[in-house]
């Protein structure tokens, strides 16, 4: 990040562009009536999608920032926003670079 964000602030539209252009270009989705990223994710089978969603709760947890996700078998899908300030906070591009760290391994 070039620039410097506070945690618990909604991201400006200047940091927006900024901070999510990059995860866009990983495959996540912004949707902008809910001010949120959203990525589906396909794993090999049950476990591996299980094990990835027990690595990411680890530092949700830490966070105290937990995510919006589904699964069933091999799919997991991720929403990310921060409720307390109604949209994307640096909370959520820091889980969401997480996230993409612990996909790619």
């Amino acid at each position: 990040m070039s620039i410097l964000v506070s945690k618990f602030l909604k991201l400006s539209d200047i940091e927006r562009k900024e901070l999510v252009n990059p995860l866009i270009q990983m495959g996540w989705r912004y949707i902008e009536e809910r001010d949120a990223i959203h990525k589906e994710f396909i794993f090999k089978d049950f476990n591996a999608a299980f094990g990835f969603m027990t690595r990411v709760s680890l530092l949700s947890e830490k966070m105290n920032h937990h995510p919006e996700w589904f699964n069933v078998y091999n799919k997991v899908q991720i929403t990310l926003t921060t409720h307390d300030v109604s949209g994307i906070s640096a909370k959520d591009i820091e889980l969401a670079n997480f996230i993409e760290s612990v996909f790619t391994k």
